[in-house]
């Protein structure tokens, strides 16, 4: 299958991280020293997200929750801090954070050569898939027959379903003809129940809420890719970014990242 090179080489990269991750972790001091990093605003956890990718991220009344604000809270209490969620345009999050203009960049976001030119990443504390949305009377019937077709693909601008997508027919995209932007998943989605695209490609656990959402959608079984997500920081600040991934061990290592991500996405069986 064409995406075969695409999953091998995310797996391959994220044991590549994880392995060069526990050798770090051990010379790594205690997260919670206040005194070994510095943040944009004393006492604060600024993280940057985009509020409309549940269950990682949305809003329930005024107040932005899911997975990524929930882990980020927890983060933030382990280096006694208060956390404070900007949401911003999807791909704004990396030029603010490169700039200084917030700590993290907390967003389903996944790890990739283009992103680690201008911020560094924490490890990986969740494993997204990239899905793909159609009409349930569509012609597209599997992953192989979007891409060889003439379809056209929605993607919310900057994430790595536009990444992925907008590369060249023999590295797994559609290339650029093919792709329209959309500053929102749901914008995206509306376009495909108005017939304007054919596809939206995008995170499997948001695609589902969409789909739940919209009669007359249904989700491809094969997913296109399988990727994790970690955290932007400022390539200028190391001290957070071993700090953060310190307490994001121990949050893993005493069950709460699980108990987090369980309590949106509960298992299966």
């Amino acid at each position: 299958m064409k995406t075969f090179k695409r999953i091998a080489a995310g797996i391959l990269s994220t044991a590549l991280l994880l392995g060069m991750t526990s050798c770090a972790a051990a010379k790594q001091t205690e997260a919670a020293n206040a005194s070994a990093f510095t943040t944009v605003e004393s006492g604060k956890l600024i993280m940057a997200t985009n509020a409309f990718f549940p269950p990682y991220e949305y809003y329930e009344g005024e107040k932005i929750v899911g997975i990524d604000a929930e882990i980020a809270a927890a983060v933030a209490n382990k280096l006694g801090l208060e956390l404070v969620i900007e949401d911003v345009e999807f791909d704004s999050i990396i030029a603010g954070v490169q700039g200084g203009k917030y700590d993290i960049g907390c967003a389903g976001m996944t790890i990739t050569e283009d992103r680690l030119k201008s911020v560094n990443f924490s490890t990986p504390y969740a494993t997204g898939i990239q899905s793909i949305i159609v009409t349930a009377d569509s012609e597209i019937k599997d992953i192989d027959t979007l891409l060889d077709g003439s379809f056209k693909v929605g993607v919310q601008s900057g994430t790595t379903g536009d990444i992925y997508m907008s590369d060249t027919p023999e590295n797994g995209g559609v290339g650029e003809d093919r792709i329209e932007r959309y500053s929102k998943g749901n914008d995206a989605v509306i376009a495909l129940t108005a017939g304007k695209i054919d596809a939206v490609v995008i995170d499997n656990e948001p695609a589902k809420s969409f789909v739940a959402a919209n009669e007359g959608l249904k989700i491809l079984e094969t997913p296109y890719t399988v990727e994790d997500y970690a955290m932007a920081i400022n390539k200028d600040n190391v001290a957070l970014k071993d700090a953060i991934n310190q307490a994001l061990k121990e949050l893993t290592d005493d069950g709460t990242i699980p108990g987090i991500i369980n309590k949106y996405i509960p298992a299966e069986g």
